[in-house]
């Protein structure tokens, strides 16, 4: 009985799912043959699209340096999967034309060096290689209290993957 009736609850579906397919074919007939001068167009396809990967070797120390574009501007980052966000210096942010005033560093965030304050703000696109992200959450820090601009995970956990082997990073896109 049990068979039966998951027979009949598959069959069931199948016919909606094909029924629903049928009308969605009907309507696109219909509203192509409303006369000579109203042809409706197929819908565009989206072109099919590679994936993205880029393969970042470390340096002898094992950390993966890289040339980031911030908002079309390049800007050197050390890879930092420990980091909860993007974190630029304050000196560079400052070149792309991000200047938080000092009532703007509202954050805290502890670092290998101590604590230190940080200023919030929303980076329209950062694209590392042909991987582009938009509308990253990022954190600004005071002028030298940070050696390097850091790629942390509010970029790193939008890809599709990363991983790390050997002595070589790979981020997908």
């Amino acid at each position: 009985m049990t068979r039966v009736l998951t027979w009949a609850a598959g069959t069931a579906c199948a016919a909606a799912l094909a029924a629903s397919l049928a009308g969605e074919r009907l309507a696109g007939l219909v509203a192509t043959r409303e006369g000579p001068e109203k042809s409706v167009a197929a819908p565009a396809r989206q072109p099919f699209q590679e994936p993205r990967s880029v393969s970042v070797l470390g340096d002898g120390r094992g950390h993966f340096a890289v040339e980031a574009s911030v908002d079309g501007q390049v800007v050197p980052m050390l890879v930092d999967t420990g980091a909860s966000l993007v974190v630029l210096r304050e000196e560079d942010a400052r070149n792309l034309g991000i200047r938080p005033s000092r009532a703007e560093f509202t954050g805290r965030a502890q670092t290998a060096n101590g604590t230190v304050e940080t200023a919030p703000v929303r980076i329209r696109s950062l694209k590392v290689g042909g991987i582009e992200i938009r509308d990253v959450e990022a954190a600004i820090v005071p002028e030298g209290r940070l050696g390097m601009n850091l790629l942390g995970m509010s970029y790193l956990r939008r890809l599709k993957g990363f991983e790390i082997a050997g002595n070589r990073l790979l981020l997908r896109g």
